[in-house]
């Protein structure tokens, strides 16, 4: 059977809102163009429209009704590949209203965080939807997602971006997913029956560790995203602190391209680099405490420079005399 006569597949159903089509590109949905130096350009096809770069113009009637993974070339006679946009392709080029989680972060989260078809997750904040994206793919629609923005115009951005990944139609949203605005720590203790994960991605994570406890069911995951080492001591050293979490696992990702052509074999001159530190750890029993490392801090680790939360198993700190 030749490469022409290949039947098309049934398109993904609706009702698993995946964010995905199968078969011949429609009108309303969005391309992904790719010159030949790699330059990308997205945009929602529409009847009649045309797309404009420095290669000329491209009639959008030309793209619709074919099977994506083809070639097009504009009337300046420049080439470009024609693909839907994957969501890691999406989030780095939607619109933003706050900075978006990027793909190598939400795919340790999504794993690390043990996000399930089904779970129920809280998120904090919503900033331009990138996340949520793909919390919402993860739990599916039998799931649920809260997410929580304090600020009203990125909660404007964040549901837009989130409706037309999904292709959601005019007046609705994804059925697994609540955007609500307010303040995470005045909202969650209102929030109705417990959840399975929490994933925090705000300025000051340690001030919620209390009604994160109450709100996570025994063996839930907390997960923490934030942007300095700073940070990053505080909310281990506040879940550490609390007894009522395992032992918290901070780390970070990075992501480095290379560079093949032949003999050439080389990393890459760009990488993604440092983004943001993540932490988890899991919720324990009412009434269990975690068992702490066996390991002893490091020397001075806890000395008296040190002034943030301190694990309850150390003897406090004596304060030096002076003369």
């Amino acid at each position: 059977m030749s490469e022409s006569s290949v039947p098309t597949s049934p398109d993904v159903p609706a009702e698993a809102w995946s964010g995905v089509h199968r078969g011949p590109l429609r009108e309303g949905e969005w391309v992904r163009l790719i010159d030949q130096k790699g330059r990308k350009h997205n945009f929602e096809l529409t009847a009649g429209k045309r797309f404009f770069s420095n290669k000329g113009h491209l009639e959008h009637d030309e793209m619709i009704g074919r099977d994506e993974g083809f070639t097009v070339t504009s009337s300046a006679a420049g080439q470009y590949l024609v693909f839907r946009p994957l969501l890691s392709e999406f989030v780095v080029s939607m619109p933003r209203g706050a900075a978006v989680v990027y793909p190598k972060d939400a795919a340790q989260i999504v794993a690390l965080a043990d996000i399930y078809p089904g779970a129920r997750v809280v998120e904090a904040g919503a900033g331009s939807g990138a996340l949520t994206c793909s919390l919402l793919r993860a739990v599916g629609p039998w799931g649920k997602v809260t997410s929580y923005e304090l600020r009203e115009e990125f909660a404007e951005v964040a549901k837009r971006n989130v409706d037309q990944f999904f292709n959601a139609p005019a007046g609705s949203s994804h059925p697994a997913w609540e955007l609500r605005l307010g303040d995470l720590k005045e909202e969650l203790p209102q929030l109705e029956g417990q959840v399975d994960r929490i994933i925090l991605d705000m300025l000051d994570p340690w001030n919620c560790v209390d009604m994160v406890a109450d709100k996570l069911v025994p063996g839930g995951i907390v997960c923490a995203y934030v942007a300095t080492t700073t940070q990053l001591s505080r909310v281990v050293e506040t879940l550490r602190a609390h007894g009522g979490f395992t032992e918290p696992h901070p780390w970070e990702s990075m992501v480095r391209d290379w560079h093949v052509e032949g003999l050439a074999v080389r990393p890459d001159h760009k990488m993604i680099g440092h983004t943001a530190f993540l932490v988890t750890a899991r919720r324990m029993a009412p009434g269990e405490r975690a068992l702490r490392k066996t390991r002893r801090p490091a020397p001075g680790a806890y000395g008296v420079d040190y002034t943030g939360p301190r694990p309850a198993d150390l003897p406090p700190m004596e304060t030096p005399e002076t003369d």
